[in-house]
């Protein structure tokens, strides 16, 4: 899908995941993948529910991803899959002032897994993906490129090194 928005309205956009938004690299367990784990990509925009309508037209401008209100009182924008989210990081890179390295390590992410999917991609995609855990703060993260490792070994994916 290819964009036609305007400047300003890329700049809001931008402003808005800057302060009430998340970009989020995440390795999620997926018994159905060949490696055990997914890279999940999304971008997320809040708002209190009285605000729904602003995310509704969010969505109208980017057309990917689901709008759902919380029972806290929140509405969340929620964008998920690599290629959208890349697709609108790369529209918004230039006005973005406090997720730089948030875009900059998603397309690092992008570029290793371009091509012919394979283990080795998938490891170095899952260490840049540990980076966003630091990136985003986060304290209850569990699914590492170390647990990965451990499921892969134990499936007899990948050998040990040991």
């Amino acid at each position: 899908m290819s964009f036609v928005i305007s400047k300003e309205v890329k700049s809001y956009i931008s402003g808005f995941l800057d302060g009430d938004g998340c970009i989020m690299f995440q390795l999620v367990r997926r018994k159905d993948y060949i490696y055990g784990y997914q890279i999940r990509a999304s971008i997320v925009f809040y708002q209190k529910i009285d605000r729904h309508n602003h995310l509704l037209w969010l969505k109208s401008i980017l057309k990917y991803g689901y709008i759902r209100d919380r029972k806290d009182m929140m509405t969340e924008y929620t964008i998920v899959g690599i290629k959208p989210v890349i697709e609108i990081l790369g529209l918004l890179a230039p006005y973005v002032r406090l997720k730089k390295e948030h875009i900059k390590l998603a397309l690092k992410i992008n570029k290793v897994l371009k091509g012919k999917f394979n283990i080795k991609k998938f490891l170095k995609a899952s260490l840049l993906v540990d980076k966003f855990g630091e990136l985003n703060y986060s304290k209850k993260r569990i699914n590492t490129t170390k647990v990965v490792k451990k499921f892969l070994e134990e499936h007899k994916l990948f050998p040990r090194n040991d």
